[in-house]
């Protein structure tokens, strides 16, 4: 038995008892063990693979017949015109605990055709109601101009595709390298990520002078370090490096900064501008030391060090130096800046966060953890907990129970509902904190405003996932739109604004919210029908443009204005 193999095998079977009912409610049918296990494997390498909660990842599964092998899929955020979007397909083997099963040729084949057909907008395909509607959504985006990265992720519990055989029906379709990455994920790949975090002892050879302080019972160290010797780092200790850092590797192919890294790194005469080229790599550490008695080229000696900032330069370094078919020469010259900080004592858990902020918050990464620790975040916790609800400041493992409420729901729900924006809910939840995040998240926010939202969201999303037999195709697109008029319905049977909402009603307003949802959902569904009328008169209108319709926010215009006053006329 291979004992990576078997660590998974308990993960899955842990997971297929304790979200049983989840895996069927999304699925819409029941489930044997055999089928649950299945399931319960692909939440397993999305949650892993991706940082999600076990209710995010559930959502993210698209298996069901008519899925072209697709198991699940994420659609991320448009940055710079571009977006990425991750498939998985899984096999699992419920009897085989030796691992030695190679992932098989015919899944490698649905893959490349998943990819040859899914993201062509001309393309017809037919897929179960479930993938159709994100990949409808994707091709909105790629016929606005918006440009797909493709990676795929073939899982299973054994040994990756067979070479040559399997690896032609890839090579032979000849996908664009930057646009195209296959990628395979064992066992190996998932315990390393989930193994516990084990402390990491090395000695750092920099070059050259440096600059030292201590102040505020914390040690700085400052200066230049080869590449090479950033690779041998990765290279020795791999993404233990990186368990605190708040960004996930998105590999060479379809990162534009990874890209210039590499080709800095590939070319001689850029090699030695990669210092000036690169915004350096930030590293925290338990411990360091170094002999104070020489002037440069100090071997410096560290505990428990972790990269916080810069993941992807070292490891696009790591990949770049590995396969570096060219010359080598002037990579001697090729350094980065290397900050090294020794945080420790009992608020070290704290500034290593606010550390991490200050060096990732020009870039699109997910802040939640970061704001966890927020007065406003703090004060809404304790609010909602006198409602008798738990609010889930950062983030956890575990599923969400009914009366908890974690940060990034709270965060689409308030901008849905009461900020009326509904098309950044949806379609800018990397920016939820962090440029939107003071327009989210007031200081008049409290914590009846922010259970209401979530309650009423919930609603439209359990619609949009579930759709009514009689429900227009529009629906999959409109929870966040729907959730914004359901919030205004809400305020009018209550007579109030919504500066007036707060504890003192609030047993009203979730009265109201389960009693008359299902009719504020049918309202709201109604008003918008009548406005995709105006815009588009009795013309069909294809899955393709009532995603763009929704993601551009063209029906704000034909909403608005949405005021008290007009609900209660």
């Amino acid at each position: 038995m291979n004992f990576n193999v078997s660590i998974v095998d308990q993960q899955v079977r842990g997971l297929a008892d304790r979200l049983r009912t989840q895996l069927e409610d999304e699925m819409g049918k029941k489930l044997d063990d055999t089928a649950a296990r299945s399931a319960a494997f692909v939440v397993l390498c999305v949650k892993t693979l991706l940082d999600l909660t076990d209710i995010e990842a559930i959502e993210c599964l698209t298996e069901g017949g008519n899925d072209f092998g697709v198991d699940a899929i994420e659609v991320g955020d448009t940055i710079e015109g571009e977006f990425l979007i991750t498939l998985f397909q899984c096999k699992y083997r419920h009897a085989d605990l030796e691992g030695n099963s190679n992932f098989p040729e015919n899944g490698v084949d649905k893959a490349v055709k998943a990819v040859r057909a899914l993201f062509n907008p001309q393309a017809p395909v037919n897929l179960n109601p479930r993938l159709q509607a994100r990949i409808e959504e994707v091709r909105s985006l790629i016929t606005d101009g918006i440009i797909p990265r493709v990676r795929y992720l073939l899982c299973n519990n054994g040994l990756p595709w067979k070479r040559p055989e399997a690896q032609n029906v890839i090579d032979r379709e000849n996908f664009p390298p930057q646009s195209v990455h296959f990628e395979h994920v064992n066992h190996d790949v998932l315990i390393s990520i989930l193994q516990a975090t084990q402390a990491v002892k090395d000695t750092i050879q920099f070059s050259g002078k440096a600059v030292v302080e201590d102040f505020n019972f914390s040690r700085v160290f400052v200066g230049k370090v080869a590449v090479g010797e950033l690779a041998r780092l990765m290279d020795s200790h791999g993404d233990r490096l990186l368990e605190r850092n708040i960004r996930r590797y998105l590999g060479l192919q379809g990162n534009r900064v990874n890209e210039a890294i590499r080709d800095t790194l590939t070319s001689p005469s850029e090699r030695p501008n990669f210092f000036f080229y690169n915004n350096g790599i930030t590293l925290i550490c338990s411990r360091f030391d170094y002999n104070a008695l020489q002037n440069e080229d100090y071997k410096v000696r560290v505990e428990g060090l972790q990269i916080i900032n810069g993941g992807q330069t070292c490891k696009t370094i790591q990949s770049t130096l590995a396969n570096l078919a060219t010359s080598t020469k002037g990579l001697e010259s090729a350094y980065a800046l290397v900050r090294l900080y020794q945080v420790g004592g009992e608020d070290a858990n704290n500034l290593v966060r606010t550390i991490t902020y200050a060096t990732n918050s020009q870039n699109p990464v997910d802040l939640r953890d970061l704001r966890s620790n927020d007065p406003i975040q703090k004060r809404l916790e304790l609010s909602m907990r006198d409602l008798g609800y738990e609010y889930r400041r950062q983030r956890n493992v575990g599923s969400a129970k009914p009366t908890e409420i974690t940060t990034g729901t709270a965060a689409e729900a308030i901008l849905s509902v009461w900020r009326q924006r509904p098309q950044q809910a949806k379609f800018r939840s990397g920016e939820h904190f962090g440029k939107l995040y003071e327009e989210i998240f007031s200081a008049d926010l409290n914590g009846a405003q922010t259970v209401a939202a979530v309650l009423i969201f919930r609603i439209a999303e359990n619609k949009r996932k579930r759709p009514p037999a009689d429900a227009p195709e529009f629906v999959r697109y409109a929870s966040c739109f729907a959730a914004m008029l359901m919030g205004e319905y809400l305020l009018a049977d209550l007579n109030v604004a919504l500066a007036q909402l707060d504890h003192r009603n609030f047993d009203r307003a979730r009265e109201y919210i389960d009693t008359r949802g299902d009719e504020y959902f049918r309202r709201a569904i109604d008003e918008i029908g009548n406005a995709l009328k105006k815009l588009y008169g009795d013309s069909e209108v294809s899955l393709q443009r009532l995603s763009a319709t929704f993601r551009r926010g063209d029906l704000l215009q034909e909403l608005r204005p949405i005021s008290l006053e007009r609900l209660l006329s």
